[in-house]
């Protein structure tokens, strides 16, 4: 029998997900991960994280065959990757998010109207996830996150907070230089800026990128899936290799802005880790809290709704309708679909109170980047969906580099849109970006780049669409607008404005150097 990495054997690396997590289980038993000392908080699922009630990651949970781990002082370990989410409602809900390097007691946050002022212990979850020896390329390794949900905020309200545990207090003088901020979302429409972009991982790109987005300013970030790249294959299979330790790079890489913008991720393709959990996703479960909103947030932790003022985001799986890699092709048994169209239905009712709706999520609808195109199962479950309800804004990732299309209707252009121009998509069409080149190695395109102040005429070329069958059908491409293969993220500024008058999306790429690349604008006569 031909057996790759890790001992598994070959036929078996074509198999779902799930068969592939019970493999894995059944390899790496609880008995062999107790006698590793691998007894954590989620042990009744043989070692991983589970999500369940809040409760403490007590150093004999968390450890058993370390009894130095129980003599840990408080005081010496700092909390590190602070990232924020929204909640299911943005304006009065905040999730702070955390990590911590060894095993704390009573974890907790305060928060305050000034940072002098901070409230009395408010106590926060701790979800131990715990990684193998064999298990990707890290040794046995366990990862501490800490969640405190917030609620019962005041709209529009800045608020400084501190995170802690026994021995480390945020209010003592001595850790004043940890404290942060956030912003809850208004109680009413106002104008605003969000960001996004694909594809990051850990890199010197992927840093200056966080840095130009905290200057923008922010409400939130999307991050359109494959964030950190722990596992560097992306197929969702257990001959994949991967570093957990990756993700402690990453987020205490990405704390610089998240700590403050609430940080609003989807799942890609590299986010699928068949370790932990059957759908690939229980490591995201652990490290991550976003709205718990969606169709099945057991199965599909990464959909998702929420809305800012006058916008509603909506976060989708695209990994359950992918063809090109089909680990959980499938997976929502087609829920997905039928809670996005109920959702579609509600942000376009009248006296929704919504004027756009911005969709993100990772495989590309619409794309030429020689190494992924255009994913032909999104075209197939969701596009109709983007035409019916006349989505005004689609972003993607997973090509690494920043594309722009014209107005379509399904597959056909319907309107041109240059560098500059307006689209109305009640009556014109879907605008695609994606905006994968976060940080990644870079793609390239099978034509010239065209961007602003570089604007280049390429007749229609060809490129392909993904099939079922894992095939690629050739298409011969003329709506693609803006090409640009560098660093890049994507920055738009939402303009309300009152009945019978105009509001506007003003949709930017921005590349790593701070030059526009791309420029249009979204418009909605408000009624």
């Amino acid at each position: 029998m031909d057996i790759p990495r890790m001992g598994v054997p070959a036929e078996l690396a074509d198999r779902s997900l799930a068969e592939q997590h019970e493999y894995l289980r059944s390899r790496f038993s609880r008995r062999t991960m107790i006698r590793g000392g691998a007894v954590t908080l989620g042990a009744v699922a043989g070692g991983v994280f589970v999500p369940g009630p809040a409760q403490a990651a007590t150093p004999a949970a968390a450890r058993a065959d370390r009894p130095a781990a129980e003599q840990v002082d408080g005081a010496l370990v700092a909390p590190f990757g602070r990232h924020l989410s929204y909640g299911d409602d943005p304006r009065t809900e905040m999730t702070v998010s955390w990590q911590v390097p060894a095993p704390v007691r009573d974890p907790y946050i305060r928060i305050g109207a000034h940072a002098g002022e901070l409230s009395r212990k408010i106590p926060a979850e701790v979800r131990a996830l715990y990684t193998p020896a064999g298990v990707g390329t890290s040794a046995d390794h366990t990862q501490y996150y800490v969640h405190a949900k917030l609620t019962r905020l005041k709209p529009g309200r800045t608020y400084y907070y501190g995170v802690g545990h026994r021995g480390f207090d945020p209010a003592s003088p001595r850790f004043a230089g940890t404290i942060g901020t956030f912003t809850t979302a208004p109680a009413r429409a106002e104008a605003f800026t969000f960001t996004a972009f694909g594809d990051q991982g850990v890199s010197y790109h992927a840093l200056a990128n966080d840095n130009l987005i905290l200057a923008q300013g922010p409400s939130f970030h999307l991050h359109a899936g494959d964030i950190a790249y722990a596992d560097p294959s992306g197929q969702g299979k257990t001959t994949d290799t991967f570093d957990a330790r990756t993700w402690d790079q990453f987020l205490a890489q990405t704390e610089t802005v998240a700590k403050s913008v609430p940080w609003m991720v989807s799942y890609g393709n590299h986010d699928m880790e068949a370790w932990y959990a059957p759908h690939g996703y229980g490591s995201q479960q652990a490290r991550f809290a976003p709205p718990g909103n969606g169709p099945d947030p057991e199965n599909l932790p990464g959909v998702y709704s929420f809305v800012h003022g006058n916008t509603a985001v909506i976060s989708l799986d695209a990994n359950d309708v992918s063809w090109e890699i089909p680990a959980n092709l499938g997976l929502s048994g087609g829920t997905q679909t039928t809670w996005f169209e109920g959702q579609l239905k509600k942000f376009r009712a009248a006296g929704s109170g919504i004027d756009f709706i911005v969709v993100f999520f990772h495989h590309c609808a619409y794309c030429t980047a020689s190494a992924h195109a255009s994913e032909g199962g999104v075209r197939k479950e969701w596009v109709p969906l983007f035409d019916k309800y006349t989505v005004d804004l689609v972003i993607n990732g997973h090509n690494h580099v920043y594309e722009r299309s014209d107005v379509l209707k399904g597959d056909k252009v319907a309107k041109e849109l240059p560098i500059g121009g307006t689209v109305y998509p009640e009556t014109e069409g879907v605008v695609y970006v994606t905006a994968g080149a976060a940080g990644k190695s870079l793609y390239a395109f099978p034509v010239a780049d065209t961007y602003a102040g570089h604007e280049v005429d390429v007749d229609p070329f060809a490129s392909y669409v993904g099939e079922a069958d894992g095939g690629k059908r050739a298409v011969t491409v003329d709506w693609s607008r803006v090409r640009y293969t560098n660093y890049s993220f994507l920055r738009v500024d939402v303009r309300p404005a009152g009945v019978g008058r105009t509001a506007t999306l003003t949709v930017r790429g921005v590349a790593e150097s701070g030059a526009e690349v791309d420029r249009f604008v979204v418009a909605r006569r408000v009624r």
